[in-house]
This record gives structure tokens, C-alpha cells and sequence, in this order.
């Protein structure tokens, strides 16, 4: 039995899609979503709030220099794009004009638009943004898709295999139920309306995620046994590459899809608008899913369900059914491919493949620059064990291959543009990356992967407790963990002795602040000392000492040889970093790498010590951590037998 057709009703105040499977109500013009009847409940969208504020586009945007806010984004237009039986395509759209210059409205012109298909259980939206020449200067912060879906059915929130839960309502957040913690995000629960969680912590950033990882996140009713999914097919829309964290679903209930965003990065990921420049992109489409089962079922059903909706999705990116003309379809888009391998004649005696490497193309820039990308678009893969990458429906453009290899330092460019045309095929020669290198590793603490995972990350103080991240890989996602160094170290600060210390046990997670016991505003910067032997010193060139750090909030990390009271500190950062990932749980932010000379002379032939201090200490949420730190030996004339 075919599917029923689309149907379009246009009213005076709504737009109403239908396709016998789900009813989508927008309002018009506004362009916000009312409405969403499916599998017998007339609104799965929550009918408490006001219409405007159920399903809708955002902006947190501001004048260059002043406080910004939130730009709830109201349409002042509606245009049928295409309508018939096997899609409805519509569009809401808003122009800035001269006269809106004092209101809280972005200079953008802005098209948003919804799609139904025929047989399709979910819609799709996606939106057009474009700053035209001589438009004033802004900034923008966050650019998401917002649903909020109604509380008195979806409690069951599912973002991963190991990453889904029964949540908190949004009451519990209110005191007297809830009781603020150190930031308004996090909340402890005192008396839940579910007593099950009583004494929990609920706080939105515990279920951030990765770019290349938020596929599809959502919510589950039960009763009925209904699921509401956001299945994002591509991440070539998304600001910061694969490795750029960012929210999902969290308590409301609410499911956001992410465009743009400063969380975990800071201003770096702003749109920064400057000299009346022109600037258009599209953003998404993604999907909203619903599932459904008939009878009792448990909540691994819906789940799976929405992950097979998932790779059908992606499998079928680009789509081939927006009527688009600033969203090209596969045929008008090109590709890329090539093997990348690693030459470091320290370690290997000949060129090794870049096994698992992430490879990709983003605008042009310094290398390492996708990670602070905002205003293009970025395209993705994994190197094969062999080195080998390809990489397809690439729109047409110009840009750079950059890539970066789990369990090497550094960041790979290759050394000519990239021009994508359509239909075309790039295909490259073996690539060749040299990471930093200028002599033989004599010691190493972590592993040079973008992340403080492998280090000590304590348990939770037991006030504090998410339980779903209990005996987790993520541990690192509970509530206050910065607060245990002050107990594992309350005068004395982190030692690590190389050869002895374990960085698995000895290393903690991150370098942050001291409270002060007697005064409980004030905190005071910390030392860290590694200790370590020198046979045989060398006198004739320089050591050098590579940090890599995974995150940084407000810091400056200053790097003292033998000498913990030197004055200027043999290396200072200066002050970096602005991305929260301490306070927000995130184990790592962006990344740094820092390549620094050591004199022998610093050096002494048996004991030697490095203090790393991070200097700024006005609030708890100031620290590093480190990705991977090494002292390599002055070069050698035959590499080749060093190890």
C-alpha cells in the first residue's frame, strides 16, 4: 500500500504540512513550529510553552565590543518553494534593513526552511544566511535549531550506546527542588520529582559531544512508545571540524542542532563580521525523526531504530531534494583522495602509514586552522590503515588538505591549495608529514591524542554524582572533579618522577587553581614538577621540550628549568585559551603546541627538574591540560638507529 501524498494547507495564521505519517504546523509568517502530531498525540512539542517557543532558529549575536543576545528568529515573509504529492518544500524569510539598526535583530538575511516527504516518518530544516556588502558589523556566538518537547511524556534521553538515561524534569531544576551549584548550568538535585534521582547532578555540558560523533541524539515517550530524534547527516555546515565539542539534548525536554557555537573554544569560533563583507551559507538540512512501536518495548528498540534511520540518512547525503540552488547536489560537487604517510626517522627506519589519520578540507589557512574555522565549510574522513583517504561530495571551492594523526604531535598541511570543481577528482601523490621532530625522544608523559582522557581523572565527590558516568569511559563528564586536586593536594603540589610515576595515576587531568581553605574566594596558581635523570649530557645543541595541551581557560603556563624562581620563567604561553573545558567537563578543548628551545646550560648531567606553573589564579575554572608533553635529546647524526 503506497503512502498518502503531501498535503499543504495555508491558513491565514499556520502553514500545516501533513503526509498521513506526521502533521507539521508552523506559524505564518514567523516560521517558528507549533505544532507536531504524530502516532495518535496531537503535540509533541511542549504545549505549555508559547507557540514562539517550541520549535524554532536562534542567534546570540552582538555589536563588535558590547553585550549581545538572543535573536529568536521571526520571520516576516512565506513562500511555497515546491508542492506536490511527493514534497512540500517551505520557506519564511527575513531581510535587515537600515531601520532595524537599534533592535535586538542581526543584520542577516535569513531563509529558513521546512521540507516533508512522501513516506518519510520526519522533517527536515535547513537555512540560507547571507550578510550583504555594506551591512554593519557584528558577531555571532551561537546559530542552532531549537525543540523543546513536551514534559509530561519525554523523560528517556539517548545520545550514544552508553550515553542515555531517564533525565530530570525541568522542575527539578527550580529551587526548592534544585540547589544552584557553581555555575547556573549545574544543579544538584534535592527533592526530584522522580526520587530516584535525589542527590544527582544535572547540568547540560555532561552530554556534549564531538562533532564527528553527534549523529543523532533525542528523546523517547513511553507512553505511548514514541521517539523524537535530531539525525544531523553531515557535519560540513558545522564550525570547528570533527573534533569541536558541543551540546546535544539536556533536560527542557530539549534537542538542539548545533551550526555554530563558542562552547569549548571561545571568541576563536565567533562569526566575526567586519568592513561590510559578504558572506552566505547554508546550514544543514538535518532531520527530525519520529519512531514509534506498537505495544510495550523497551527503550533499545526506538534507539536502534533512529541509528539505522541515521546511516540511511547519511548514505544519502548530499540530498538530492532541496531546491536549493546554494546546496549542490552530488553531481555538482567533486572529490579527493590520496594516502598520507609519517616520516620520523627517530622512531621508524622508513615511512609508515598515517593509520586512522583524520583528513580534511577546510578553507585556507595556517596548519591547524580548521579548528578555528567558522565561516566555511569543512569536509572529513579517517585514513585506512594504509594510509589511504578519500573524500567526496566536497563542494566546489578552494581550500587546504590539513590532517593530524592519533599518536603523532602536530598538525599536517599539504603545501598547495586544493581547487574543487564540479564533477571533478583530485587525485594526490603520497603525502608525507614530518612531525615535529629534532632528536630522540628521552622521555614522554601521555598520549599526543588531542585529549587528557588518559590521564588521572578522579572520582567524583560523592555530593556530586551523575550516575550515569559511574565506571564510565567518560568519568571525566562528573560534576566538580577540579575541586579533588585541592584534596589530593592541599599544600604541596603534583610531582612526577619519570621512570617511576605512572601519568595513567600520578597525572592529573588538569592543572588548576587552589582554593584557599580559610578563604573560599580566592585561589592561588599551582606547580607542577617533573623530575628526571640525564645521562651523558650534551653540550653542543639544544634539548627541546614539546607540550601539547588539549585545553586552556584564562591560562598562562610558564615552563622553569632547575631553576623554580627564575625571573622572566625560561618560557611563558602568555595568557591563552578560552575554552571552559574545565568547568564544562569536555577533556579536551582546542589544541596547542608549543616547541620549546632548551639550553644545556639549564641542564645539569644526573638530577634535573621542570616546574610548569600556571600562573592566573582568580577562579576555579582557570588551568590547562595537557595533551602530551616530550624532552627530546639534541639531534643525531644517524637517526635511523635511535630509538
Amino acid at each position: 500500500m503506497s503512502s498518502p501524498g503531501v498535503q499543504l494547507t495555508v491558513e491565514d495564521k499556520q502553514v500545516v504540512l501533513d503526509n498521513g505519517i506526521l502533521q507539521l504546523t508552523l506559524a505564518k509568517p514567523g516560521g517558528f513550529v507549533t505544532g507536531l502530531g504524530y502516532n495518535g498525540v496531537d503535540n509533541l512539542l511542549e504545549v505549555a510553552n508559547k507557540e514562539d517557543d517550541r520549535g524554532y532558529w536562534s542567534v546570540y549575536w552582538s555589536k563588535p565590543d558590547a553585550r549581545g543576545g538572543m535573536d529568536r528568529i521571526i520571520a516576516a515573509g512565506f513562500k511555497v518553494i515546491l508542492e506536490s504529492e511527493e514534497q512540500v518544500e517551505i520557506s519564511f524569510t527575513r531581510t535587515w534593513d537600515q531601520s532595524l539598526e537599534d533592535s535586538n535583530v542581526v543584520p542577516l538575511s535569513i531563509d529558513i526552511r521546512f521540507i516533508v516527504l512522501r513516506g518519510r516518518s520526519g522533517f527536515y530544516t535547513y537555512a540560507i544566511f547571507e550578510h550583504l556588502e555594506g551591512w554593519p558589523d557584528f558577531d555571532v556566538s551561537v546559530l542552532r535549531a531549537v525543540f523543546k518537547a513536551r514534559k509530561d511524556k519525554f523523560h528517556y534521553m539517548a545520545m550514544a550506546d552508553n550515553r542515555q538515561r531517564i533525565m530530570p524534569m525541568p522542575d527539578d531544576r527550580l529551587p526548592p527542588r534544585g540547589q544552584p551549584l557553581a555555575y547556573k548550568e549545574a544543579v544538584r538535585l534535592i527533592d526530584p520529582i522522580n526520587p530516584d534521582l535525589r542527590g544527582e547532578v544535572d547540568d547540560k555540558y555532561q552530554y556534549s559531544c564531538d562533532n564527528k560523533d553527534s549523529k543523532v541524539h533525542g528523546w523517547i515517550c513511553q507512553d505511548p512508545s514514541i521517539g523524537f530524534w535530531l539525525i544531523t547527516p553531515s557535519i560540513e555546515f558545522r564550525t570547528g571540524g570533527p573534533v569541536k565539542q558541543d551540546l546535544t539534548s539536556h533536560v527542557g525536554p530539549t534537542t538542539l542542532a548545533i551550526f555554530v557555537s563558542t562552547h569549548y573554544a571561545g571568541t576563536d569560533l565567533e562569526l566575526k563580521f567586519r568592513g561590510g563583507e559578504h558572506w552566505k551559507k547554508v546550514f544543514g538540512p538535518v532531520f527530525f525523526y519520529l519512531n514509534s512501536a506498537s505495544g510495550e518495548t523497551d527503550t533499545s528498540h526506538l534507539w536502534n531504530d533512529a541509528k539505522l534511520q541515521m546511516q540511511k540518512e547519511t548514505e544519502s547525503w548530499p540530498y538530492s531534494f532541496p531546491v536549493c540552488a546554494d546546496f549542490p547536489a552530488a553531481d555538482k560537487r567533486g572529490a579527493i583522495n590520496g594516502k598520507l604517510l609519517i616520516r620520523d626517522r627517530y622512531l621508524h627506519d622508513k615511512d609508515v602509514p598515517a593509520d586512522s589519520a583524520y583528513v580534511g578540507l577546510a578553507p585556507p589557512g595556517e596548519a591547524g586552522s580548521w579548528q578555528r574555522e567558522n565561516k566555511g565549510y569543512q569536509f572529513w574522513t579517517k585514513s585506512e590503515p594504509d594510509g589511504s583517504f578519500s573524500i567526496s561530495n566536497v563542494q566546489t571551492g578552494v581550500y587546504n588538505l590539513y590532517a593530524w594523526v592519533p599518536g603523532v604531535i602536530g598538525d599536517y598541511k599539504y603545501h598547495e591549495d586544493i581547487t574543487i570543481t564540479s564533477g571533478s577528482h583530485v587525485e594526490l601523490n603520497d603525502l608525507l608529514y614530518e612531525p615535529p621532530r629534532d632528536g630522540p625522544t628521552l622521555w614522554e608523559i601521555g598520549i599526543p591524542d588531542r585529549s587528557a582522557a588518559e590521564f588521572y581523572v578522579p572520582d567524583p565527590n560523592p555530593m556530586y554524582i551523575n550516575k550515569l558516568y559511574v565506571n564510565h569511559p567518560d568519568r571525566f563528564r562528573q560534576y566538580g572533579l577540579w575541586e579533588r586536586y585541592a584534596e589530593l593536594y592541599p599544600k604541596d603540589d603534583l610531582v612526577y618522577t619519570v621512570g617511576t610515576s605512572d601519568y595513567k595515576t600520578d597525572w592529573f587531568y588538569a592543572q588548576v587553581t587552589r582554593k584557599i581553605s580559610s578563604d573560599p574566594d580566592t585561589y592561588q596558581a599551582t606547580t607542577w614538577q617533573i623530575t628526571f635523570t640525564v645521562d651523558d649530557l650534551v653540550q653542543s645543541g639544544p634539548y627541546k621540550l614539546r607540550i601539547a595541551l588539549a585545553a586552556a581557560k584564562n591560562s598562562e603556563l610558564q615552563v622553569r628549568i632547575n631553576d623554580p624562581k627564575a625571573d622572566p620563567a625560561h618560557f611563558s604561553t602568555g595568557v591563552i585559551g578560552e575554552d571552559n573545558s574545565i568547568a564544562r567537563h569536555g577533556i579536551h578543548g582546542l589544541y596547542w603546541l608549543f616547541n620549546i628551545d632548551v639550553k644545556s646550560s639549564w641542564l645539569t648531567e644526573g638530577d634535573n627538574s621542570i616546574f610548569l606553573t600556571q600562573a592566573m589564579s582568580k577562579s576555579p575554572f582557570q588551568g590547562v591540560m595537557y595533551d602530551y608533553i616530550r624532552l627530546e635529546g639534541p639531534p643525531k647524526s644517524d637517526p635511523k638507529k635511535t630509538k
